[in-house]
């Protein structure tokens, strides 16, 4: 999640334990103090069979980072290692079409941001189009999370009445078919740039106006009727899409994330609005101001005002925002409508991250709900994953019957973090038993058999059952060989120094008993920083054929400097906020950790912009095995690889098959890329002067691509 929409308001009243707490019990100062990670981690996890099976699986060279740590960085350009180049592909308003023109020194038109790439890039991915030429042409997937509206108005000096007042429908317009998603073919050329190909059949945007089908158990129901979908089988849009998944037989995920901010509702409300985050007096963007517009279709500005209004949902747009929250999946090879799959919960979704793969067992997905003291989910398929699913490029067949196949029935899980480095899944299901022993559907007050209303409620049902309230968790990211799963906790901005009380909130009114949800909480062990913007990284395993895991810290986030700096970081790692993840497997099952940030921490952004490392946890582990924690001994296996350009984030990542080329996205850049008419330049040249900033996606490449290519990285 940009910090550009982070919303700060905190809507998890619950009093479950929060994972502050959980983590000040698993890590004593004695033992983080005694020597980085390695003392505590050491007890914290049973990772040993893993850990040892690895550690003494050859004689074979461990895989390395071949690549000196660059400095941290101040500038309007992308920074990379010395021996490579960075490259701008397909940045904001790029046309998808060959017979389309679009100056950046002009105003975007509704019309032309409908056929063009998006705004603000970030979760994506690549999927290729044959076997033979993976690595050089392929359909790249990205999601376009929100706008910023003064570079999208730069023209006219900015938005129109963004404050108060009635929007003009055009620009409403413009900005809905900014966010969504995007589908572009891109290629490599014989020079070895990248390109887009316009009027690609592959090309194509979803953005929030599109019309999209519901499916699950929500899909039908009387949560989801409308007055445009009287049935409760479709929606129009899909909005703040933030992490992404990629599924094995060949379809994208786009995850829904700050979505709730769009809508409002000044009337009656359901229970769900208040926890999801409704507002009450007027949206984010304030779109459903332009209803009512000469020009206004199909009442596609109103929608967005879910006041209830009509004698009945299918009357007015009461149940709008119910459509909205969930994992969509999208076939990039075809023109089918893109699906939302319910099952898998409703809430913020940071990002949908496929569990290890087996053959005879269900397919798992991992997902965060990104916002301060929210919760971790799991969903594990009720169908047993079949590798004659899997993805075969070239070929036109229903790979979103195969999704319905793996997605639409299952069962979600919400984790409980112990602090004893255990931890369980808890079902949410209508039969599920609650902490206070009572079904948890008549708990929600619902029908003992209304699937529909567990996932509308998402969040209230992780609440009931006990899960933990962690700090922003949001993208994670799996060993494929292990099936370790690693998460990011972004930063808790509510964290008080030591010895001051704990304070609590209920409708905004502080108390001072526990039981309603933290608004503050002291500074411990785990978490020794005052207004916590560092965060750190968490790793689990999950048991086979069972509801627990375990779990541990891999590796805190702060300044060199800090004074409880608790992973050892040196100036060539040190790193805060850290956001995006992604598991980069080599031969061998080993493989390479890439840590994106999200930086808003003083100690690091006096030293450097929002940046790119990379680790590899194989490599972190001692002769004897043991575990494989980032801790003061063995700093030089985790590097700065990447530096963004000023006021960026850095986010979004995958690599060609063949490892040559690494894709990143750098969004709500402050003024680059350098030519801001330019499609395909150097991105780590900076500006001469004031430009209109783009955001893009970049590619990083050696500047003589070896036989092994980027394996060597």
């Amino acid at each position: 999640m940009s910090k550009e929409i982070e919303d700060h308001r905190l809507f998890n009243h619950s009093g479950n334990t929060p994972f502050a707490d959980v983590l000040a019990k698993r890590v004593s100062r004695r033992d983080v103090m005694r020597g980085g990670l390695g003392v505590a981690a050491a007890s914290m996890l049973s990772m040993g069979t893993a850990s040892q099976a690895l550690a003494s699986a050859s004689d074979k060279k461990p895989l390395t980072l071949a690549f000196e740590a660059i400095q941290g960085a101040h500038k309007d350009a992308v920074v990379v290692p010395e021996g490579y180049t960075a490259q701008v592909l397909v940045p904001w308003g790029t046309p998808l079409k060959a017979n389309a023109q679009w100056n950046p020194a002009d105003p975007m038109t509704a019309a032309q941001q409908a056929e063009s790439v998006g705004m603000h890039h970030d979760g994506m991915a690549g999927f290729a189009l044959d076997d033979s030429s993976a690595s050089q042409r392929f359909v790249l997937a990205l999601n376009n999370e929100y706008i910023d509206q003064n570079a999208l108005w730069q023209p006219q000096g900015g938005p129109t009445n963004a404050k108060e007042g009635k929007r003009p429908a055009e620009e409403s317009r413009t900005e809905i078919n900014a966010h969504g998603v995007t589908l572009v073919e891109v290629r490599k050329d014989a020079d070895g740039q990248w390109s887009h190909v316009a009027d690609s059949s592959y090309n194509r945007r979803f953005t929030s106006a599109i019309e999209m089908d519901l499916a699950g158990p929500v899909a039908g129901s009387d949560y989801v009727k409308t007055r445009f979908s009287p049935e409760g089988t479709q929606t129009r849009g899909t909005n703040n899409n933030c992490g992404n998944g990629v599924t094995p037989w060949g379809t994208y995920i786009a995850c829904e994330e700050n979505w709730p901010n769009i809508f409002v509702n000044t009337g009656e409300r359901f229970i769900d609005d208040a926890r999801i985050g409704i507002p009450t007096e007027r949206s984010r963007y304030a779109w459903e101001t332009s209803a009512g517009d000469a020009s206004e279709a199909n009442e596609e500005f109103a929608r967005f005002d879910i006041t209830p209004r009509g004698a009945s949902a299918t009357d007015d747009y009461r149940n709008e925002a119910r459509t909205f929250g969930y994992q969509v999946e999208i076939d990039p090879y075809t023109q089918q409508n893109a699906v939302k799959r319910t099952a898998l919960g409703r809430f913020r979704h940071e990002g949908c991250w496929i569990g290890k793969l087996e053959a005879g067992q269900p397919v798992v997905f991992y997902s965060g709900h990104d916002a301060r003291n929210e919760y971790v989910y799991k969903f594990v398929s009720e169908a047993n994953w079949n590798p004659a699913d899997a993805n075969r490029p070239g070929e036109q067949y229903d790979r979103l019957a195969i999704g319905a196949k793996y997605m639409d029935n299952g069962v979600l899980y919400a984790a409980r973090f112990d602090a004893d480095g255990n931890g369980e899944w808890l079902p949410l299901t209508p039969d599920a038993t609650t902490r206070d022993g009572r079904r948890l559907s008549a708990a929600l007050g619902l029908a003992d058999n209304d699937m529909a209303g567990i996932i509308i409620n998402t969040c209230d049902a992780a609440d009931l059952m006990g899960a933990t309230p962690m700090d922003r968790p949001e993208w994670a990211t799996v060993d494929p060989a292990s099936g370790e799963v690693y998460l990011t906790l972004t930063n808790n901005s509510q964290r008080s120094e030591e010895g001051v009380d704990a304070t609590y909130t209920n409708d905004g009114s502080d108390i001072t008993q526990p039981g309603v949800g933290f608004k503050t909480a002291p500074t411990n062990a785990a978490n020794p920083r005052p207004d916590n913007g560092a965060g750190h990284i968490i790793r689990w395993r999950d048991a086979p054929n069972s509801t627990a895991f375990n779990w541990e810290v891999f590796v805190f986030g702060a300044a060199a400097a800090d004074a409880n700096n608790l992973s050892g970081l040196t100036e060539q790692n040190q790193f805060a906020s850290p956001d995006g993840l992604w598991f980069d497997e080599r031969d061998g099952g080993e493989g390479i950790l890439w840590i994106q940030t999200d930086n808003g921490y003083e100690g690091i952004t006096e030293y450097t912009n929002d940046q790119l490392l990379a680790v590899v946890p194989s490599a972190l582990r001692n002769a004897q095995g043991g575990d494989s924690t980032v801790k003061q001994s063995n700093q030089h296996h985790m590097k700065r690889f990447a530096v963004g350009p000023n006021g960026c984030e850095v986010t979004g990542i995958f690599a060609t098959p063949d490892k040559t080329a690494l894709f990143i996205n750098i969004q709500h850049p402050g003024n680059w890329p350098a030519d801001a008419a330019s499609l395909a330049q150097d991105a780590t040249r900076e500006a001469s002067g004031q430009v209109r900033p783009r955001a893009s996606t970049v590619v990083i490449q050696k500047k003589m691509v070896a036989r092994s290519g980027f394996n060597h990285v």
